[in-house]
């Protein structure tokens, strides 16, 4: 019975450990924070507008707009990496796969450039 134990011993190290972490990590802005907030910090923040009018107001489209327009561009460079990474396995077909891939992406950019999706008026 007591090789079973200390078995399980490293276990509840670890789970006693990772406890108090958690609790500390609880506890702790509640007695080193800053008390006394001012008005700037207790208003809302939203999107970049501060709060002015009600909740369900009609909502500005282009922070949809930028934010799907960075996805697409942040995974561009997401499918770069590991394509440059391992540049010379992937031969020519690699290669020219990636071309006609950053070709689309050009396409595309030119496209909402001329539309005027990159103009914040």
């Amino acid at each position: 019975m007591q090789s079973l134990l200390a078995d399980y011993l490293p276990l509840v190290v670890f789970i006693g450990v990772a406890l108090v972490i958690g609790l500390a990590l609880l506890v702790a802005p509640f007695i080193i924070a800053y008390a006394k907030p001012d008005p700037e910090k207790l208003s809302a923040y939203e999107c970049g507008f501060n709060a002015f009018d009600d909740a369900r107001m009609k909502f500005d489209v282009r922070f949809y707009l930028v934010s799907i327009l960075f996805i697409i561009f942040d995974l561009e460079v997401a499918f770069l990496f590991p394509w440059a990474v391992a540049f010379k396995e992937v031969g020519v077909f690699g290669f020219w796969s990636m071309m006609v891939f950053l070709g689309v992406l050009t396409v595309g950019f030119i496209y909402e450039w001329r539309k005027g999706a990159l103009e914040w008026d």
